[in-house]
C-alpha cells in the first residue's frame, strides 16, 4: 500500500505554510526600517555598483592602515597633494584643450546637507536623552548592556577594526536578512521555543529542588 507523505510532517519553511513572526517585530519592509533613501538602497545593495565601490573603497583604506601600517597624516598629505595636481593640470590645461575649467561651486557643501547633518544629530541627542531618562526601562537596560558589551569588544580590537567590522556587518546583514528573511525568522522561532523549553527543563530539574523555607502567613487582626 502507498504511503503519501503530507506537509505538514516537513518541519522545513514552505512558501505555502504561514509566515512566522517577522524576526523585527513587525511587518515593514527593511528598506523602511533602514529608513528609505539613498542610505537604504546602498545598504540593501539596490545600486550594486555603487555598493561594491563604497566597500571597495573602506577595504582598501582599512587595507593601508591596517596591514600597510600607513600613517594617517602622510595619507592626507598624499590625497590633498593629488588633489592638488588634478586641479592644476585640469586648470592649466583648459587653456590649451577644448576643456571647462574646474568650477569651484562643485567642492562646496550645500546648506541642505548641513541642515541634514544637525536633523540626524539632534535626533540622534534626543534619542540618547530619551533612553537615559528611564522612561523605558527594557530600553535602557538593553542599551547599557549593548554599550557594555561593544567596551569589552574594543579592548580586543583596534578601533579601525571595529569600524571595519561594523560597515562590513552593515552592508552584508541587512541585504542577507531582506533575502532570507523566511529561514532567519523560522531559525529564531525555532530557537525561542528551544530556549523556553531548555529553561522549563532548568526550572523543573534544579530550581524547584531548592529548599525553601515555610512562608510565613501574616496574622489577621
Amino acid at each position: 500500500m502507498p504511503i503519501y507523505s503530507s506537509d505538514s510532517d516537513d518541519p522545513r519553511p514552505s512558501s505555502s505554510s504561514i509566515r512566522p513572526r517577522n524576526f523585527l517585530a513587525h511587518d515593514r519592509p527593511m528598506h523602511a526600517i533602514l529608513g528609505g533613501g539613498k542610505v537604504a538602497d546602498i545598504l540593501l545593495w539596490r545600486d550594486k555598483t555603487l555598493t561594491g565601490s563604497i566597500l571597495i573603497g573602506f577595504t582598501v583604506i582599512w587595507s593601508l592602515f591596517e596591514i600597510m601600517d600607513y600613517n594617517f597624516v602622510t595619507f592626507l598629505c598624499h590625497i590633498s597633494m593629488t588633489m592638488m595636481l588634478i586641479l592644476f593640470i585640469w586648470s592649466m590645461g583648459a587653456g590649451f584643450i577644448d576643456w571647462n575649467p574646474p568650477d569651484f561651486r562643485a567642492f562646496m557643501i550645500s546648506d541642505s546637507t548641513f541642515r541634514w547633518l544637525c536633523g540626524k544629530l539632534n535626533y540622534m541627542l534626543v534619542k540618547f536623552y530619551e533612553i537615559s531618562s528611564g522612561k523605558d526601562f527594557r530600553t535602557f537596560f538593553l542599551a547599557i548592556t549593548s554599550l557594555w558589551i561593544l567596551s569589552i569588544i574594543g579592548n580586543y580590537f583596534s578601533s579601525l577594526n571595529l569600524l571595519y567590522l561594523g560597515f562590513v556587518c552593515l552592508a552584508t546583514l541587512p541585504a542577507l536578512y531582506e533575502r532570507y528573511q523566511n529561514e532567519v525568522d523560522y531559525l529564531v522561532k525555532q530557537g525561542n521555543q528551544d530556549m523556553k523549553k531548555l529553561y522549563n527543563k532548568f526550572d523543573t530539574e534544579v530550581l524547584n529542588k531548592i529548599p525553601r523555607g515555610p512562608v510565613k502567613q501574616k496574622k489577621k487582626f
